[in-house]
């Protein structure tokens, strides 16, 4: 059933936005499913969870992240672009936000086992940093392909006591990734907490992970107070596979209709190639990992298997959250190809001095797909740095 959602960044009741979203599981995960929903929201509200994840963020992460005037990069576009620098959290990327407040959550549940999936590594990393914080076992299902590509994440999940288990099926990517965690999740379900990474999975997940990513941009709207005399921007720019740091970008702007919201997806050799991510151009309505979004699938429905070079985007679907923004046309979504996302990560490295993740180039990238007045604020999330990314630069050097 689909209710009518109050708002574009909050979902109904049965957790669907417009007709996106719901939870649909099999039912030895439908305790752990209904424990988390029934109990999430009370537990992010109880005053004690509030200080200790604010201060962890503080302190441990590195909030508030800059919020830094790209002068050379706004001269070439004829605009002002600030970029909200996430690459420079601890551990590398926006994902520390949202595994900060999962293994809070998962303490007050009496969780004892941590799982998780990963594309470019960098939820792995950021899940299996919170474990040995908080000396919790930890085990994360990465691609096969994707262990292969981001060698030095895999490195540092294993120097803070992970377990990294391959997934040798399919594309041997974030899907397949997915796909095992969820089996595993299945078979140990009592007193394990899986850890999704993005605002994918069944409700709560999706507004869960939006909620602790929302701090992107709860902190821009008063950077840019600050340096602009306003707190909206013209445009909020992401990268987006499944979507969580975009929904971190978005989420205090989705309901400011003055603010256009721009998703970037990766559209690998060209969308119409057979070898890309974009979902949005390429998918249908159909249920994947526990929701009902759009994805790529074959027309009875078996997935089509996405490429980009950019693992933390080789993904064949979107959050519901995005989905909801693509089709009420709340978002505008583009695409940027593998080698229009490498052609930008050199260029932003030699204008700004910031290398950034390969998967935050398909942003950057996007911004020559748009028309900008110079009064125009730009506000794009830099959502990773690109260290885990050198190998695959180095090879067009």
């Amino acid at each position: 059933m689909t209710t009518t959602t109050p708002s574009f960044k909050t979902p109904s009741t049965h957790g669907y936005y417009g007709q996106f979203g719901g939870a649909y599981i099999p039912e030895m995960l439908h305790r752990n499913v209904e424990e988390l929903r029934s109990r999430y929201l009370a537990i992010m509200d109880d005053p004690g969870f509030k200080e200790e994840f604010e201060q962890l963020l503080t302190d441990y992460v590195g909030r508030p992240t800059p919020l830094f005037l790209a002068e050379r990069l706004s001269a070439k576009h004829g605009t002002q672009i600030y970029l909200k620098r996430e690459d420079l959290c601890h551990t590398g990327a926006h994902k520390i936000n949202n595994t900060v407040g999962q293994i809070l959550v998962a303490a007050k549940l009496g969780k004892k086992r941590i799982i998780a999936e990963t594309g470019a590594g960098q939820h792995g990393v950021a899940t299996a940093t919170v474990c040995a914080l908080k000396g919790v076992e930890c085990v994360v299902y990465m691609g096969e392909k994707d262990i292969d590509r981001q060698a030095p994440n895999v490195a540092r999940m294993k120097m803070l006591g992970a377990t990294v288990v391959p997934a040798t099926s399919g594309s041997r990517t974030l899907k397949d990734a997915t796909n095992e965690a969820i089996r595993a999740w299945i078979n140990d379900p009592h007193d394990t907490h899986y850890i999704i990474g993005s605002v994918v999975g069944p409700h709560p997940y999706p507004d869960m992970v939006a909620r602790f990513q929302s701090v992107i941009s709860q902190e821009t709207r008063w950077q840019l107070k600050q340096k602009t005399g306003s707190e909206l921007p013209s445009h909020v720019v992401a990268c987006v596979g499944g979507g969580s740091n975009a929904a971190g970008m978005f989420y205090h702007f989705m309901d400011e209709p003055s603010v256009k919201i721009v998703a970037v997806e990766a559209g690998g050799h060209g969308v119409n190639s057979g070898m890309s991510a974009a979902t949005t151009a390429l998918g249908t309505p159909g249920i994947l990992h526990g929701s009902k979004s759009l994805l790529m699938q074959t027309a009875d429905g078996q997935v089509v298997e996405p490429h980009s070079i950019s693992a933390g985007l080789d993904y064949p679907g979107i959050g519901p959250m995005h989905a909801n923004l693509h089709q009420t046309r709340r978002g505008i979504f583009l695409s940027a190809t593998d080698d229009e996302a490498l052609e930008s990560a050199f260029e932003l490295s030699r204008l700004e001095g910031i290398i950034p993740a390969l998967e935050t180039a398909h942003a950057i990238a996007a911004l020559n797909q748009m028309p900008f007045a110079p009064t125009d604020v730009v506000v794009l999330n830099l959502s990773g740095r690109g260290d885990k990314d050198l190998a695959t630069y180095m090879n067009y050097l």
